[in-house]
């Protein structure tokens, strides 16, 4: 063994003496260079392990890969940290990706939007198999699992801009190459309203409830109940600690059933759930099962820690789903979401026990705060979460209230280090953000926005308040002013505003710009 010695410290120069993450990433520059991992492992049986060790850490499982993953696995399933599950449904042909419902009997359309299987078999099947498998891995491990839902079909008709991705930390996006790769593309597909790169017509209605719908929504059972009943009597697995549901799934789970599933997660500590919000009629169903849902995290979760929900949306969308008769609009698609106070509560009632809380679009901060005066939050140490309040055209008195408001809250979570209250679409972007620094006493108040909000004096006592409660601390208040023709979507306004990076999965937001780059110049509400 060669070492060298730099005062008192030994520095070992050997493969085993340098610090594991310095070893990961020569190896992962040696693959960008085109080295094989076959190649690699050959080089030394300490080498062999580390890659073992990157080779597992994250994996891609698919239903046909799962009869055989316990005994392939076995020896190093100790490695693996995230699994990536994809359960990829049937592809289908242009018959099927914008169906006229004049032209089918009721059964015909309800097969043509079915989502009970896979191309590797029924769902049920294939979540039972899973749930089976990982049921046996050690208790104690803290696995992220990541469930995507999706057909490769998706992304060959209306939606080019599609990507269906592993999830990425921050620090991973740059090597990815999928904004690259998804903006040098040039679609050319008038049947599907592309013509040399551009999209110059909106897809049917049909085209958008297609990749939006429910999952098992038409079977296979017979009612909820009994869907329930199935959920309920798979194995528990607690080596799943941390759960993803990413804005890539278009395809939509029920409340109700993601209930169940997440109570077979005893040791559930963090979700990231970004479903999309509804376009028509079914908003009101669909929030009765949001409660049921946050109910349930709320007595049956217990060790949850982290609770990150993003209701994602597309402003195109609304122009496309709405269909106006006498001023009335009949989809009852709301141009931009009206949050359920009853949600906003419950919500906040299921995050008492938290200690970190984002929740975007799904609830409203001025709901939110209508708390019961005996609730606490002991452990919260951040939330972020979004009102419609904050816009220029709203009454400055109602906003100043709810920034007391809020103030008044703070006061209950002796932890807390961040509150973030935001709003952001297309040409509106709006921050107001409490930061405390405890180990210089200080406390920031920032507001960045498109618009300048002049903070009242009450507002401003109301936090001094909050800034009290620790003695000797200094409050100092920061406003900052962004360019309105910046912002093209929410995406934009999250990435401008900077808020905290736990309010979307980095990889989610940037497909969300994504998105709005393909579809710019499209009509929006």
């Amino acid at each position: 063994m060669f070492s060298t010695s730099l005062g008192k410290r030994q520095w070992d120069s050997t493969w085993d003496g340098l610090p594991r993450e310095i070893r990961l990433l020569i190896l992962e520059a040696l693959m960008q260079d085109g080295c094989t991992l076959a190649r690699l492992a050959t080089v030394s049986r300490e080498w062999q392990t580390d890659l073992e060790r990157y080779n597992f850490a994250r994996i891609k499982l698919t239903p046909s890969r799962l009869v055989n993953f316990s005994s392939t696995i076995y020896r190093n399933r100790a490695l693996v940290r995230y699994i990536w599950f994809c359960l990829e449904l049937d592809e289908y042909d242009c018959t099927r990706c914008a169906p006229v419902h004049e032209m089918l009997t009721g059964v015909e359309w309800e097969e043509i939007f079915a989502i009970s299987d896979t191309n590797n078999g029924p769902i049920t099947t294939v979540v039972r198999n899973l749930f089976s498998v990982l049921s046996t891995w050690d208790p104690n491990s803290e696995l992220i699992l990541d469930i995507s839902i999706y057909s490769p079909s998706d992304l060959k008709h209306w939606f080019k801009y599609l990507t269906f991705v592993p999830d990425t930390t921050s620090d991973m996006l740059g090597g990815n190459g999928i904004k690259r790769t998804i903006l040098d593309k040039v679609y050319d597909d008038p049947q599907h309203g592309w013509v040399a790169g551009f999209r110059h017509s909106a897809p049917p209605t049909a085209a958008i409830l297609k990749v939006f719908h429910s999952v098992m929504g038409e079977g296979p059972f017979d009612s909820e109940r009994s869907e329930f009943q199935w959920w309920d009597q798979l194995p528990p697995v607690p080596a799943v600690t941390s759960l993803l549901l990413r804005q890539q799934n278009r395809r939509r789970w029920k409340p109700g059933s993601l209930a169940h599933m997440f109570a077979r997660f005893p040791r559930l500590q963090e979700v990231h759930y970004e479903p999309w919000r509804e376009w028509d009629f079914m908003q009101s169903y669909t929030d009765r099962n949001f409660l049921y849902l946050f109910g349930s995290i709320q007595r049956f979760n217990t060790n949850l820690k982290r609770l990150v929900v993003f209701e994602n949306f597309n402003q195109q969308y609304p122009a496309i789903m709405q269909r106006f008769l006498l001023r009335e609009d009949l989809s009852k698609c709301d141009s931009i979401r009206n949050p359920s106070s009853a949600i906003s509560r419950m919500v906040a009632l299921a995050s008492l026990k938290l200690e970190h809380l984002t929740a975007s679009f799904i609830v409203d901060a001025s709901h939110f705060f209508e708390i019961n005066p005996s609730w606490e939050w002991p452990n919260l140490t951040s939330l972020v979460i979004t009102s419609k309040l904050l816009a220029p055209n709203e009454d400055s008195v109602k906003i100043g209230s709810m920034l007391q408001t809020a103030a008044a809250v703070a006061i209950k979570m002796p932890q807390l280090e961040t509150m973030e209250i935001w709003n952001g679409r297309k040409g509106l972007a709006a921050l107001f953000k409490y930061h405390a620094f405890r180990d210089i006493q200080q406390a920031i108040i920032t507001w960045r926005g498109t618009w300048e909000l002049t903070m009242e004096p009450s507002t401003i006592k109301a936090w001094e308040a909050v800034v009290n409660q620790y003695g000797g601390w200094r409050l100092d208040l920061v406003q900052e002013r962004l360019d309105k023709a910046a912002i093209k979507s929410h995406g934009d306004a999250i990435y401008y505003l900077m808020v905290s990076n736990q309010v979307i999965r980095p990889i989610s937001l940037q497909q969300i710009r994504i998105e709005q780059k393909a579809l710019e110049g499209v009509e929006t509400v």
